[in-house]
């Protein structure tokens, strides 16, 4: 009889341990799911709020192009902003186009 009931005991524990350990996986599976879902919320909000302003003041910025160059002007100071790709095509033209483009881009 008490073989019996040491057998059942540690039946018991063996399935405790197995179910404490799928509930722990399954609570941190939750968590990393929740963290997830709370950086991609968090990106988005961010992106929402910097998305086309204007570094300098934070007024929105507008995009135009330009010679088939696309740069972003700022709608209140007039700042002119050029991302890397676009920066990397004006250096690309020949000098002549260059100079031609900023004096359009610059509009003197």
């Amino acid at each position: 009889m008490e073989e019996d009931r040491r057998r059942e005991d540690d039946w018991f524990r063996q399935n405790e341990k197995q179910l404490l350990e799928a509930a722990r996986v399954a609570r941190e599976k939750r968590q990393g799911e929740r963290a997830a879902a709370e950086n991609t919320a968090e990106l988005s909000r961010l992106k929402a709020l910097h998305y086309m302003r204007c570094p300098k003041c934070g007024h929105e910025m507008k995009e135009e192009s330009l010679e088939g160059i696309g740069i972003d002007r700022c709608s209140f100071c007039e700042g002119i902003y050029l991302d890397a790709n676009e920066l990397d095509q004006l250096f690309a033209k020949k000098q002549e186009e260059r100079k031609n483009f900023l004096r359009r881009l610059l509009k003197i």
